[in-house]
């Protein structure tokens, strides 16, 4: 069978590196990056490239027939901490552009969707610690309550029409080669240009606030692991757990000043402190694990030197 990929979203944090890492696996003709605008540069020189609304059914179906495309990945989306401040524009990006691709599938002009939630379907009712595949979960944000009810709309056109929809809840994600877009675990990516740049750095969240985390190297890994498993083998049609590490940002500090002894935080903790309060602390994915062999591979420690040496360079 002939594979086709496009990506909605490319240019955001995770659809940069999932591009590039999907042209190196398949070649660059076979992945077409989109997004609302254009990308940085290398992302831009990597491949084929279109300018495209994710919420304009139109377009979408226009690029999928012109590329024939086969596989989806929906990375386009606006998060946790600038939902809360646009909340209109958040739901109807966040639910517009999955219904597109929804109807692409029924429709049978495409093959296999990937859309993404995130541990923000999870409220302050769900259980903390080890928090199940199957809980209480009453989302209180904006972003939450998209992703919950993308999940129901997920597993209803996969039961309902077939449609070969696949996700995963991702965690907080950190990477030296994107910034954050907006998200309420962006402090662990941010810390470490700061304790670089600054040798200090002032976190918007408390210190005890423990999140799951995941190194960007393992969520590319997991979402092309879903989208490449046998059919068969993906029970759940709503969102998969995903777990890499949780840690707080005491602990994250105490990581960087391995590398940084001088290294400084204080805090000020602001709007997002709720939003992370209604997160879980820890995730337990053993049926990603069971199912299509998710294994995460990175640490805290490993973590922390592959971000400051990579980041070194360009603040030197």
């Amino acid at each position: 069978m002939k594979k086709r990929i496009l990506i909605i979203g490319a240019c955001g944090q995770i659809g940069t590196e999932l591009t590039l890492y999907l042209r190196e696996k398949f070649g660059k003709h076979k992945v077409i990056a989109s997004d609302i605008r254009e990308g940085d540069k290398p992302l831009m020189k990597s491949g084929p490239f279109e300018i495209l609304d994710a919420t304009n059914y139109d377009e979408v179906e226009e690029v999928v027939i012109r590329h024939e495309i086969t596989d989806v990945y929906l990375m386009a989306a606006m998060l946790s901490a600038t939902a809360e401040k646009f909340p209109m524009k958040g739901w109807n990006l966040n639910m517009d552009s999955l219904f597109n691709v929804l109807k692409l599938a029924k429709e049978k002009k495409i093959e296999k969707l990937f859309w993404p939630s995130s541990i923000a379907v999870f409220g302050p009712t769900t259980p903390k610690n080890d928090t199940p595949q199957r809980t209480v979960m009453e989302p209180s944000t904006v972003y939450g309550i998209s992703k919950q009810t993308g999940e129901r709309w997920c597993e209803y056109y996969f039961n309902r029409y077939g449609v070969d929809v696949r996700s995963i809840r991702y965690p907080g994600l950190i990477s030296y080669k994107t910034l954050p877009g907006g998200g309420t675990t962006d402090y662990a990516v941010d810390i470490y240009h700061k304790a670089l740049k600054h040798k200090k750095y002032i976190c918007f969240l408390n210190s005890e606030t423990t999140l799951p985390m995941m190194f960007m190297d393992d969520a590319i890994r997991a979402t092309v692991s879903i989208m490449e498993a046998d059919r068969e083998d993906i029970k759940v049609r709503s969102s998969y757990n995903l777990s890499g590490m949780s840690f707080d940002p005491e602990e994250i500090t105490a990581s960087i000043k391995k590398h940084i002894p001088k290294f400084e935080i204080s805090y000020e903790p602001d709007f997002r402190q709720p939003i992370a309060d209604s997160w879980p602390q820890s995730i337990d994915d053993s049926e990603a694990r069971k199912d299509w062999g998710w294994e995460s591979k990175i640490s805290l420690d490993e973590m922390t030197e592959i971000m400051l040496t990579n980041l070194k360079d360009k603040y030197q």
